[in-house]
């Protein structure tokens, strides 16, 4: 039996193990797929939610170490729609021992995101983890690893890549729609109020603080370390590029057609607002990448900004209307958050759920596409017929993404240009760079240099 001990001594389990485990528990009972969400406040519930309306799917578990969440998390989602009541964890470890869960959605702050999914991946689990995968380069590298070698599906949190809209942009622009496209931006500019000052304080009762904190150092607890707020912290978050950003990044670079720079700058800072703000709300960042096959200076460039507060509305679908004047989608009201890529024979823009590219000198629209997809489903979908070589591409490519974030934010807390040998993953005669693509782990939260 797995106990939490010796779970973290042995670190990991035998193939044979995992691939048992894994098919008995929904295989017979007529393909229904046992669903665990990891972290319930927010987010958490949005994954509980889109779970419970798939077929033969049921949300079995519930893990948080808040313990004042669950009673009406329940009473929501599970007591008035009739349904049967999930078990509940405020232990990860404690979860991955039942051997009735066949997946687990990490919904964690994203300082537990790889740790978490590498214990369930080597739990047997099936693993959706929230974007971003990881909370810093050496974490990403670990959990692609991880997904390598065990017969678990592991699936990236980022969900644009699912939808029909994203895979008719990529294939557009691979097929040389715009001819060369020489740069890709991506926008979040998405309002975000200032989140005060608040003291520390004792921990709340039914908190289970050390388990919150997790691999992070040990501080007092502080609501403004807490429950979302978390993102503006260094020690747990990555700034809105690696909050609402990381979907554009995920974009500009799957459109672009790279993986990783060899060059970074970024620049920005938190202005405006007097607060307990760690990450910057405006930030401006740049990187290249090598393009052999390109003209010129052989480069391609991708672009990522962040604005906070009242701004224009840069990224722009063009649609008609019924009296023929023209007229704009833009992602959500108050926001612009998408991607604009740029070409030797025009342009695109992309939102969520729709791209327009504009042709020539004159702009004109050219080609276009739509369509959204449901990502949870395609997980489930995918445990019922697993093959995880191809399916874990997806938290590859995620990575790679993610990895983008953390350049640049590295880049902008160094306040430095940097130079980045894709290779290597390292950044060359750089040590005080190189020590941030780590950080020091908490024991017993230590995400694992052997897999």
């Amino acid at each position: 039996m797995l106990t939490r001990r010796n779970f973290i001594a042995s670190g990991a389990f035998s193939v044979g193990a995992l691939l048992c485990g894994t098919h008995r528990a929904w295989a017979g009972a007529n393909n229904r797929v046992r669903i665990a969400v990891v972290g319930i406040h927010g987010m958490g519930q949005s994954h509980l939610k889109a779970y419970q309306a798939l077929p033969d799917t049921e949300v079995a578990a519930l893990c948080d170490i808040d313990e004042n969440l669950f009673p009406e998390v329940i009473e929501k989602h599970f007591t008035k729609a009739n349904r049967a009541k999930p078990k509940t964890y405020t232990d990860i470890r404690k979860l991955l021992e039942d051997k009735e869960i066949d997946a687990i959605s990490v919904v964690t702050p994203n300082h537990w995101h790889t740790l978490a999914s590498i214990w369930g991946i080597q739990a047997g689990k099936h693993v959706s983890v929230e974007k971003p995968c990881c909370h810093n380069i050496f974490e990403g590298s670990k959990l692609v690893e991880a997904s390598k070698k065990y017969r678990v599906l592991v699936q990236d949190g980022a969900e644009q890549r699912s939808n029909p809209c994203s895979q008719t942009m990529a294939k557009f622009l691979q097929d040389g729609g715009l001819g060369e496209v020489y740069m890709a931006k991506g926008t979040c500019y998405k309002w975000r109020k200032p989140i005060g000052h608040f003291e520390d304080e004792p921990v709340p009762k039914g908190v289970h603080y050390d388990l919150w904190l997790g691999p992070a150092p040990q501080r007092p607890f502080n609501q403004n370390r807490f429950h979302y707020n978390w993102h503006w912290n260094w020690d747990y978050g990555c700034g809105d590029m690696g909050n609402q950003g990381v979907h554009e990044m995920d974009i500009a670079r799957w459109g672009l057609g790279v993986t990783l720079p060899t060059k970074i700058c970024a620049m920005g800072g938190h202005v405006m607002f007097g607060d307990d703000q760690e990450t910057p709300n405006v930030l401006h960042a740049m990187f290249e990448f090598p393009n052999p096959a390109g003209g010129g200076d052989k480069k391609r460039f991708l672009q990522f900004e962040v604005r906070p507060w009242i701004t224009n509305n840069e990224i722009q679908v063009k649609e008609p209307v019924k009296d023929g004047s023209g007229g704009y989608m833009a992602t959500s009201s108050g926001n612009s958050i998408g991607n604009l890529f740029y070409g030797s024979k025009g342009y695109m823009a992309k939102t969520v759920n729709a791209w327009q590219a504009f042709m020539g000198e004159k702009r004109e629209p050219g080609d276009s596409g739509k369509g959204e997809a449901n990502h949870y489903g395609v997980f489930v979908d995918a445990i019922r017929d697993p093959k995880p070589e191809t399916f874990n591409k997806s938290i590859e490519e995620g990575f790679y993404s993610c990895a983008l974030i953390h350049l640049g934010n590295i880049a902008y807390r160094l306040g430095r240009n940097l130079e980045f040998d894709p290779a290597t993953m390292r950044f060359p005669h750089d040590e005080e760079a190189n020590r941030m693509l780590t950080r020091e782990y908490r024991a017993p939260f230590i995400v694992p240099e052997k897999i």
